[in-house]
């Protein structure tokens, strides 16, 4: 997932830090100021072996061939998010063994990246088409 402070990732190390709220605060300071999130110190578990946790990095470049060779390959167009997904995954796949990667998103909200990697946007699906246009309300 390309989002750095989603809210289930801070109650999975809410939980990694024995529940303690100040120190998930401190944790979160850290982040902000130095973009390191360490869990090293004390009885952190080891995320790779205990959860299977790994982590990688996508650039916009890498999101856009990733949009591509999956419609390319499969049909399927995904979008930016899953994108980030399959690209780091990638990395960790083990021949013999499937990658299963969940959408996250809906590839007709970004238009732009999905255009600019398969040459044009993906409609919204009918059953949304007249969502954008509805007013929104407030209360």
């Amino acid at each position: 997932m390309d989002i750095s402070k989603a809210s289930n990732l801070e109650r999975f190390i809410f939980d990694l830090l024995g529940r303690d709220p100040e120190r998930l605060a401190a944790a979160w300071r850290t982040l902000e100021a130095t973009g390191e999130l360490d869990l090293s110190a004390g009885n952190s578990p080891n995320l790779g072996t205990e959860f299977g946790l790994l982590s990688g990095t996508s650039t916009h470049e890498d999101r856009v061939a990733t949009i591509r060779a999956v419609q390319q390959r499969s049909g399927v167009v995904i979008d930016p998010h899953t994108a980030d997904g399959v690209h780091v995954a990638s990395a960790y796949t083990v021949t013999g063994v499937p990658m299963l990667a969940l959408e996250t998103a809906k590839p007709a909200k970004f238009p732009e990246i999905v255009e600019e990697a398969i040459g044009a946007a993906e409609p919204l699906p009918a059953h949304l088409a007249g969502l954008l246009d509805l007013e929104a309300a407030c209360n």
